[in-house]
């Protein structure tokens, strides 16, 4: 999954594309819209009690829209991103605004932990584009990344989500748009895998002297299924909901929000 779903963030044309729509506060497809991530970080500020000398390590930072705000609550916050183009601007950014921000350019499925943190973040279902392994990998990184007494923050799609996908197709013709800055045609096919509540979205782009293909894929989750992955690598889920706003669980919710801890860890789960 990963492999295919890594070019749009890094083909030189769609990778600025990209980042024009992380940094559009109107529209949640690259990024969620500016008041949803204003109120993300005020519930993530009051949740884990974040202050001054904090660590917060996110996990696909993009162009820094959240540790931005998490460093400017006086965190150690350090942010990881294999696009080159966000990375850059969240460092721009950084030393703009005078924060001191830890960006690492990278794979987040090559870190190598060699502290701990005393919050992890993976946010806008980034979990949810990874295969079998690769999330198994993830796993084994952030639980690496956190203290014994910390947490993992995160969202997913939800089997609801899946429910609401329609398999076809789609055909457009554009003269210079997101794909591509010349005359090109778009093939789009959905499909959707029940056995797997695994969705994907197949773009074809045909330009004069190339053809691209774009395998956006999305596994959808139920409640037990994400506790099932955690509890395989040591770790829990010790509370539920609908976003990462805080908002309380819906069962018709689209999107699942979680906090994890290490498995067996014993103490105040609202204070730690």
């Amino acid at each position: 999954m990963y492999e295919w779903h890594k070019q749009i963030w890094n083909d030189p044309y769609i990778s600025r594309q990209m980042l024009k729509y992380h940094l559009n506060p109107s529209v949640d497809l690259a990024s969620r819209k500016t008041d949803f991530i204003e109120a993300s970080v005020n519930y993530i500020r009051e949740r884990f009690n974040l202050r001054e000398g904090k660590t917060v390590i996110d996990f696909g930072c993009g162009p820094g829209l959240y540790t931005t705000s998490l460093a400017r609550l006086g965190c150690k916050v350090r942010g990881l991103d294999f696009s080159a183009n966000s990375i850059d601007y969240a460092k721009t950014q950084a030393a703009r605004l005078g924060l001191d921000i830890d960006y690492l350019h990278l794979n987040y499925l090559d870190y190598q932990a060699k502290e701990a943190f005393d919050l992890v973040t993976i946010i806008f279902c980034d979990y949810c584009v990874l295969s079998d392994e690769q999330r198994k990998k993830l796993l084994n990184i952030m639980k690496d990344s956190i203290k014994d007494d910390g947490y993992i923050f995160m969202d997913v799609c939800s089997e609801q989500m899946y429910e609401k996908i329609e398999e076809g197709t789609a055909f457009e013709i554009a003269d210079n748009g997101f794909w591509s800055a010349q005359r090109h045609y778009i093939f789009k096919a959905t499909f959707k895998y029940d056995i797997n509540n695994v969705s994907l979205e197949k773009y074809t782009i045909v330009e004069k002297n190339r053809n691209i293909e774009i395998f956006n894929w999305l596994k959808h989750f139920t409640i037990a299924e994400l506790s099932n992955e955690f509890e395989e690598n040591g770790l829990e889920i010790v509370e539920v909901y609908s976003d990462v706003r805080g908002t309380p669980y819906d069962t018709a919710s689209e999107i699942i929000a979680v906090v994890v801890a290490k498995k067996g860890i014993a103490g105040d789960s609202k204070n730690r």
